[in-house]
C-alpha cells in the first residue's frame, strides 16, 4: 500500500491536492513458494537419495562424514544427488496440496518451488509436475534451509512479496517473512508458530499404530508360528517350560523378521511404488517417516537379538544365519532365478530347525523334508502371481528377479510338483517307525493327505485364474478355506495322538 499525492485542476481555476492511495495487491498477484520434502512430498529426498546409494555401494558410507567435513551439509547434499537419480513419477505427493497448485496455476499464479535439497533433486521433480514458474534450492554451497531460504526469497521478492507453504520448524522464520502462511503436514503444533497470517491449512494424517503395525507387517509373525512345529511333532509337547521357550523364539523371530521388512521396504522404495499392491505399504506410500523406520529397525532388531541371547547361543546362531540369509536375499540372491525360491523355503524351513534348537527338541527329518518342499512350492507360487501380472498387462519383455513371463509354465509345473511331493513326505512319513512314537492312532494320520492336495490344489488354480495375492502367506491368512483346512488338520493330529489304540 503507498500513498500519492497529485496536483488536479479544477475549474475556476483551483489547484486541488488530492491524495490517492493505491489499493493493496491482490493476493493472487504474489507468488506462492512451495517447500519440498514434507510439503509437496511426502518423503525426505535426501533420506531417500542415501538409501538408493547405500544399495548400490554400502562403502560410500564411510566417505559421508568426509563430504561434511569439507563442504558442509549442502556439499555433503550434492554429493549424494550426484550418486543417486529418483523417479520423479514414482514419488508420493501430497495429492490435496498438489490439486490445490493445479488451481492456483491454472488462475494463473506464480509458483516457486523452493528446497533444502540439492537442485539436481528438486528440478526433475519440476519438470515433471509443470507448474512452477522457477526453482530455489540448495546448490552444493549453500543450504537452502531456514534462515538461509528466508533471505533468498526475501532478495528476491521482498518481505511480504510472497506466500510461503511449509511444514517444519525450520519453515517458520519464512512464514514470518511471507505475507501469508500455508501450513501442510505440521507436527506438534508448528503452524501455531507463525505470526503471519495463515491463509489455508492442509491437516497431517493421523495414522497412529495402525501404520506401525502395518510397516512391521504383523500378520507376517504368522510364519515364526513355525518355530513351534517340531515341540508339536514331539512327545514333549505338554511340557511348560518347553512351550515357553518356542514362543521366546517366536518373538525373537518376529521382531527381527520385522527389522529386516524395515530396512527391505527402505531400500526397495521405487520397486515398491511401481508394484500394483505394494505401493501402498507405510513407506512407500510416505504414510511413515523414513526417520521413523530407521529408528524402529535397529530397536527392533536389538530386541530380536536380546531375546535370543537369553534363549541359547545355539539359537542365537540360528537368528543370525536367518539374518544373514535374508540380507543376502534382499540384496542379491532376490535376482537370482530359481535360487530366489530355494532361499525363501530354506528361511522357512530354517525357523523349524530353529525352533528344535530352542526347545531343545530334535527335529525330524520328515518334518524337515515336508517344510522344505511345502514352502517351495508357496515361493513359486508368489513368482508365479507377480509374472502372471506381467503377461496381463503384455509386458512379455520385461524381466522381474531373473524371470520373464514366459517362464510361467516352467514356474507353475515346478511349484504344483513341489506342493505334491510334500504330501508325498507326509504319507511316507506317516508309515514310518517314528510315528508310533508320538501318535496312538497313526492311521487317523491318513486324512491329512486329501486336505493337503486340495489345499494345495485350489491355491495354484487361484493362482492360474489370477486370484492369487502376490504373498500366499497373505492370502491364507484372508482366505477363510485355508482356516477352514488348518482346523480340520488340527482336529486330526489330535485325535491321531490322544485316541486310544484299540485292544
Amino acid at each position: 500500500m503507498r500513498a500519492v499525492l497529485r496536483l488536479v485542476s479544477a475549474p475556476g481555476s483551483v489547484v486541488a491536492i488530492v491524495m490517492a492511495v493505491d489499493a493493496p495487491q491482490p493476493a493472487a498477484r504474489l507468488p506462492l513458494c512451495v517447500d519440498l520434502d514434507g510439503t509437496l512430498l511426502k518423503t525426505d529426498t535426501l533420506l531417500e537419495s542415501l538409501l538408493v546409494v547405500v544399495k548400490r555401494s554400502p562403502a560410500v558410507t564411510l566417505l559421508l562424514p568426509l563430504w561434511l567435513f569439507r563442504g558442509g551439509k549442502a556439499h555433503l547434499k550434492r554429493q549424494i544427488a550426484l550418486r543417486a537419480s529418483l523417479d520423479s513419477a514414482a514419488l508420493p505427493y501430497h495429492e490435496e496440496l498438489l490439486e490445490f497448485l493445479r488451481c492456483e496455476h491454472a488462475a494463473g499464479r506464480t509458483l516457486v518451488l523452493v528446497s533444502a535439497a540439492d537442485e539436481t533433486i528438486v528440478q526433475p521433480i519440476a519438470r515433471h509436475l509443470g507448474l512452477f514458474t522457477d526453482v530455489l534450492a540448495s546448490d552444493g554451497k549453500v543450504n537452502l534451509k531456514g534462515a538461509q531460504k528466508m533471505a533468498a526469497l526475501r532478495a528476491r521478492y521482498g518481505s511480504r512479496g510472497y506466500d510461503y507453504a511449509g511444514n517444519a520448524a525450520s519453515d517458520v522464520v519464512v512464514w514470518n517473512d511471507a505475507r501469508a502462511a500455508i501450513v501442510v503436514n505440521a507436527r506438534n503444533g508448528v503452524g501455531r508458530r507463525a505470526t503471519t497470517p495463515v491463509t489455508r491449512t492442509f491437516e497431517r494424517p493421523k495414522h497412529g499404530l495402525r501404520v506401525v503395525v502395518r510397516a512391521l507387517r504383523i500378520q507376517q509373525w504368522a510364519k515364526n508360528l513355525l518355530v513351534f512345529f517340531p515341540l508339536l511333532m514331539s512327545p514333549q509337547a505338554a511340557e511348560p517350560r518347553r512351550l515357553v521357550r518356542a514362543a521366546l523364539a517366536f518373538v525373537a523371530f518376529s521382531l527381527t523378521a520385522s527389522a529386516v521388512y524395515l530396512v527391505n521396504d527402505l531400500l526397495d522404495l521405487e520397486a515398491d511404488r511401481r508394484h500394483a499392491t505394494k505401493r501402498r505399504r507405510p513407506l512407500a506410500a510416505g504414510d511413515m517417516s523414513l526417520l521413523t523406520a530407521l529408528v524402529l529397525a535397529p530397536v527392533c532388531l536389538a530386541a530380536g537379538v536380546a531375546v535370543a541371547v537369553a534363549l541359547s547361543p545355539a539359537f542365537f546362531a540360528m537368528l543370525v544365519i536367518y539374518i544373514a540369509l535374508t540380507t543376502a536375499y534382499s540384496f542379491r540372491l532376490k535376482h537370482v532365478a530359481l535360487l530366489d525360491v530355494v532361499i525363501l523355503a530354506l528361511l522357512y524351513t530354517g525357523r523349524v530347525i530353529a525352533g528344535s534348537v530352542a526347545t531343545v527338541t530334535w527335529p525330524s527329518p520328515w518334518l524337515l523334508a515336508f517344510s522344505l518342499f511345502f514352502f517351495l512350492s508357496l515361493a513359486f507360487v508368489k513368482r508365479f502371481s507377480e509374472l502372471q501380472v506381467l503377461r496381463q498387462n503384455q509386458r512379455e519383455s520385461t524381466k522381474v528377479r531373473g524371470y520373464y513371463p514366459s517362464d510361467l509354465e516352467q514356474i507353475a509345473s515346478e511349484g504344483a510338483a513341489s506342493g505334491y511331493i510334500a504330501v508325498l513326505v507326509a504319507a511316507l512319513y506317516i508309515n514310518s517307525q517314528a510315528v508310533v512314537a508320538v501318535y496312538s492312532q497313526p492311521i487317523i494320520l491318513w486324512m491329512i493327505c486329501p486336505v493337503l492336495l486340495y489345499w494345495i490344489s485350489r491355491v495354484w488354480l487361484l493362482a492360474h485364474r489370477g486370484e492369487m495375492h502376490d504373498d500366499p502367506v497373505v492370502f491364507a491368512l484372508r482366505d477363510h478355506v485355508s482356516y477352514v483346512v488348518a482346523a480340520l488338520v488340527g482336529v486330526i493330529l489330535l485325535l491321531a495322538r490322544f485316541v486310544p489304540p484299540i485292544r
